[in-house]
């Protein structure tokens, strides 16, 4: 008679699955069972061990990405639902602070000027950059190393010195008059600064001189990658320069214009150094961008409230602006 249980047939027909050979001793089976249901365990279904390490690396950049961004930007967030001055206790105000924002019409045209200096710190430097890179770029990227140098210097250089450059350039005796009444254009000069038509546009071609070096080497960069056999093919077809730009180096460039946009765009919408220190803002409102106006709400005003309103609101279109480029930019796979 047997006296063979249920449970240990159990046993049984598992030791044969794990170990169908029956060569391997009853301890070393279950060990390897065990270990291979313990690795099971750990990973997870759907989600490999080399994820949780590639999380692990990032843990302390995305901690200190936490503590000096995302919960920055969650304060000012519930600042901005508050009436406060920065010094006294602080009340709710709920909305109201960005029902100001949208309804102020100094608030409404500072982003209004900060969208508008897109075309000064975005679209002129992109357009400039692509002609320069395919005119003194070039595939091997070593003719005129000076000229590049030169055209990136300002990207070296503190906003604030380029802005103090500028602001004694455009000036009464400035070397942009000084230039204009030598080439006999004397009647056209002005303290360009200070004139209510010209600033803005001043103060906007200060920004397109410090973003194209930037555009340039990021373009000549890109233009390193693009397969020369491209450029042959071309020119078999019997293209020119220019139809060998618009066939080959612009659409292999897609991918370094989109980082230029994204680039260019941030520092249009955010700018603040060389606008306050050229014109702080005026004449009047003429050159007044949101980062200008948070300034003074902030620290001059004691209005804390409006100013983490306004901030959210440039920060939101920043972000839409970004996710925006990033899609039409994006390369088909």
């Amino acid at each position: 008679m047997s006296t063979t249980t249920p449970s240990h047939r159990r046993d049984a027909t598992t030791r044969r699955a794990a170990d169908p050979t029956g060569d391997a001793p009853r301890g070393h089976r279950t060990q390897a069972q065990s270990g291979r249901s313990a690795r099971t365990l750990r990973a997870g279904p759907g989600r490999p061990r080399s994820r949780r390490i590639a999380y692990l690396y990032l843990a302390p950049a995305l901690a200190l990405y936490t503590a000096f961004v995302v919960l920055p930007w969650l304060h000012t967030m519930w600042l901005s639902f508050f009436e406060w001055d920065g010094v006294t206790v602080g009340t709710w105000a709920g909305l109201a602070n960005y029902r100001e924002v949208l309804t102020d019409p100094a608030l409404r045209s500072s982003i209004v000027h900060a969208l508008g200096f897109i075309g000064f710190y975005s679209l002129l430097p992109i357009a400039l950059g692509l002609l320069l890179a395919a005119v003194i770029g070039g595939r091997g990227g070593r003719r005129y190393p000076v000229s590049r140098t030169v055209l990136f210097l300002p990207q070296i250089i503190p906003l604030v010195a380029v802005g103090v450059t500028w602001k004694w350039m455009y000036s009464t005796d400035g070397i942009v008059n000084q230039v204009l009444r030598a080439v006999g254009l004397g009647s056209i000069t002005r303290a360009w600064l200070g004139d209510f038509t010209w600033a803005y546009v001043a103060v906007g071609l200060v920004g397109t001189w410090v973003m194209l070096g930037l555009c340039l080497i990021v373009f000549q960069a890109g233009i390193q990658k693009i397969d020369s056999s491209l450029y042959e093919a071309a020119r078999l077809d019997g293209a020119g320069p220019v139809q060998e730009f618009f066939a080959v180096t612009l659409p292999g460039l897609r991918a370094e214009i989109g980082v230029a946009l994204t680039i260019t765009v941030i520092s249009a919408l955010a700018s603040f150094d060389v606008v306050y220190v050229t014109t702080g803002g005026g004449p009047g409102d003429s050159t007044t961008v949101p980062g200008v106006l948070i300034y003074r709400l902030a620290f001059t005003n004691g209005e804390v409230g409006a100013a983490c309103a306004l901030a959210v609101v440039l920060s939101a279109l920043i972000a839409l602006i970004v996710l925006a480029i990033s899609r039409i930019t994006r390369e088909k796979t």
